[in-house]
């Protein structure tokens, strides 16, 4: 009994602390020590678990070697992953964390799914138990390969496909699946294992197609719905266990996961239907070309673009994916304190999709140890454009392309963006004129305002810092 309660105040303390973690996250600089405090209690849950726990019998768990060999396995294998992993590959990382979450959701529920047909042979299974291990294993599987394809397609080996009739194809392989599942619960017990599994590949291939098409400007909201099914998956998890920390944990990371994808969903003035039936990169060839067709470029050198900010008063740089492909984010910091030091007022625009994850560049500024508070949100940005001597663009494209609000022929068109172009000079460093993620001309760098700098976004930063100490 004095087990079964330490193990009760054990779950609560994981369960609070998860809480605070999560709360602490919504602040960048209280973030780190957020995820150490749900970290804490991750870890005292788990070993309390595995300590206190008692199954019906009153026994406690005895496969110790299993346990802490998989617990040190992972432990590496996380640890190394995380300290290895390049900024730009940090959206395929979380992809596949997340997608082995939903991996073992699913696993949980077969083998209780097993255990349940074989402790209750000929009974019904139309049950809240049956019915709550089933959603388990269908939103893991979901989950699961659903992550593994975004992993794919973020790490350039999965191309985006759709097959013709998509959104109808999508639509009816959710309802037969719906639809197959109340099959499995009306039918003979005996029959379940095979039904089970068939299920369980069903699951499995609409995980498939439901990713597959979704591609450019869409994966972070991707990312985020899948990581709320597999929160929801856990949640599942804990319930079927009776499990008060699991149960929390899952309904935290499935809530989250969802409010972060609406709000995605309103930053791109989108519905979450649209992103998941739709995709960028369609449409006519006023679409595509952004309406900038006869425009030209202008181009700018590294010595004019260092003399020109040095001499600014204020100066917003807007980092994109491009920055996080050169892993330049300390030589922007270095550039932004040395312009810092002649007396110019430097921060940062950050578009809430920029990049290829939530929160994608926040993390990338964060590990050059640029200032939370030079950190502008998209509405703080555009409040401040007017009033911004240049603009520097780093990588970025889609959420700074005009066509969004002054296209209506544009796939983009509605989404809301930085606007950029209310500043009194731009200055866009690309490798290329190549179109960005979604696909789409940006009708920016044709600008009266806007001076292309090409290069290798650490190069080009590198020498802006000579440049500037020079003048």
């Amino acid at each position: 009994m004095l087990e079964n309660h330490l193990l009760q105040i054990a779950y609560l303390i994981g369960s609070v602390t998860f809480i605070i973690g999560l709360k602490m996250l919504s602040k960048p600089e209280s973030a780190r020590k957020g995820n150490m405090v749900a970290a804490v209690g991750m870890f005292i849950a788990i070993f309390a678990t595995i300590f206190l726990y008692q199954t019906e019998d009153g026994s406690h768990l005895k496969n110790y070697l299993w346990i802490f060999g998989g617990i040190a396995i992972g432990t590496v294998l996380g640890t190394f992953s995380a300290k290895k992993v390049k900024m730009t590959d940090m959206p395929q990382m979380v992809s596949l964390f997340n997608g082995m979450g939903g991996a073992c959701a699913a696993i949980i529920s077969i083998i209780e799914m097993q255990h349940y047909l074989h402790n209750h042979s000929g009974e019904s299974l139309l049950n809240l138990q049956v019915i709550t291990i089933i959603l388990g294993m269908l939103i893991g599987s979901v989950s699961f390969m659903g992550s593994m394809i975004a992993y794919g397609k973020l790490d350039g080996k999965i191309k985006d496909r759709s097959l013709p009739g998509q959104k109808f194809i999508t639509v009816g392989l959710l309802l037969g699946l719906l639809a197959f599942t109340v099959v499995f619960l009306l039918q003979d017990p005996a029959q379940a294992p095979t039904f089970m599994y068939i299920l369980l590949a069903c699951a499995a291939l609409y995980g498939v197609v439901f990713v597959m098409p979704i591609g450019g400007a869409d994966m972070p909201v991707v990312i985020s719905l899948l990581n709320s099914f597999t929160g929801v998956a856990a949640a599942c998890g804990g319930f079927l266990y009776n499990n008060s920390v699991m149960l929390t944990g899952g309904i935290l990371v499935g809530a989250a996961g969802t409010l972060l994808t609406i709000l995605m969903c309103n930053a791109m003035n989108r519905s979450l239907a649209n992103v998941v039936f739709g995709a960028f990169g369609g449409g006519n060839a006023a679409a595509i070309s952004g309406g900038a067709e006869g425009g030209t470029i202008k181009e700018i050198t590294v010595s004019d673009s260092a003399i020109n900010m040095s001499y600014s008063k204020k100066v917003i740089i807007v980092p994109g994916y491009g920055l996080a492909v050169a892993q330049a984010q300390h030589t922007c910091h270095e550039l932004e304190k040395q312009l810092e030091e002649k007396g110019v007022e430097v921060k940062y625009a950050i578009h809430p999709v920029a990049g290829r994850m939530p929160g994608h560049m926040n993390v990338l500024l964060a590990e050059a140890d640029v200032s939370y508070d030079k950190l502008l949100e998209m509405d703080a940005a555009n409040d401040e454009f007017d009033t911004t001597d240049i603009v520097l663009i780093l990588g970025a494209n889609d959420v700074v392309n005009p066509a969004a609000k002054n296209n209506p022929a544009s796939p983009i068109y509605g989404m809301p963006i930085l606007e950029v172009e209310r500043a009194k000079n731009i200055i866009v460093n690309k490798r290329s004129m190549n179109k960005g993620y979604a696909g789409i001309e940006n009708e920016l760098f044709f600008s009266n305002k806007t001076r292309m700098l090409f290069g290798d976004a650490k190069s080009v930063l590198q020498q802006l810092v000579t440049e500037v100490k020079a003048n």
